[in-house]
C-alpha cells in the first residue's frame, strides 16, 4: 500500500511538530495530537503514559532537522508507522536515537498512539 503525498506531508509535519518547543508548550495542541491510549517506550527505558507526557516539564530541544532517515509505511489506509533517527544535544552531549511512531487517522485527523526511542551509536 502506497501513502499519498498529502498524508506523507501531514505525517512528516506532525512528527516534526512534536520536536518544536512551541508545540510541546501548547497543552491544547498536545491534547489534539496524542491519542487517549498513547504510550511510549522512552530511550531511557521508561514507559510513558499519555498523562505523563502531557504533564512533563517542557525543556529546550536542540535537535537536527529535518529528521534524518525519515520513512513512512502504511499498515492500512488509517494506520501509519513513521520511523527516523534523531540526533539532539542534551547537557552538551549529542544523543542518537532510532525512533518509531504509530499514527492513526481519526475523524479529526492523525493522532499519535505509540512511540519508541532506542539509543544507538553512529
Amino acid at each position: 500500500m502506497e501513502i499519498s503525498s498529502e498524508d506523507r506531508e501531514i505525517l512528516e509535519r506532525l512528527e516534526q511538530e512534536l520536536w518544536r518547543q512551541e508545540t510541546r508548550l501548547d497543552k491544547q495542541r498536545m491534547n489534539q495530537l496524542i491519542a487517549p491510549d498513547f504510550f511510549e517506550f522512552g530511550r531511557s527505558g521508561r514507559v510513558w503514559q499519555r498523562q505523563d507526557t502531557l504533564a512533563a516539564e517542557p525543556s529546550s530541544i536542540d535537535v537536527v532537522r529535518p529528521l534524518p532517515e525519515f520513512h513512512i509505511r502504511l499498515f492500512d489506509e488509517n494506520i501509519a508507522q513513521v520511523s527516523y533517527d534523531s540526533a539532539f544535544r542534551y547537557d552538551g552531549v549529542v544523543e542518537h536515537t532510532h525512533r518509531s511512531s504509530i499514527w492513526s487517522r481519526t475523524t479529526s485527523g492523525w493522532v499519535l498512539r505509540f512511540h519508541q526511542g532506542t539509543p544507538f551509536q553512529p
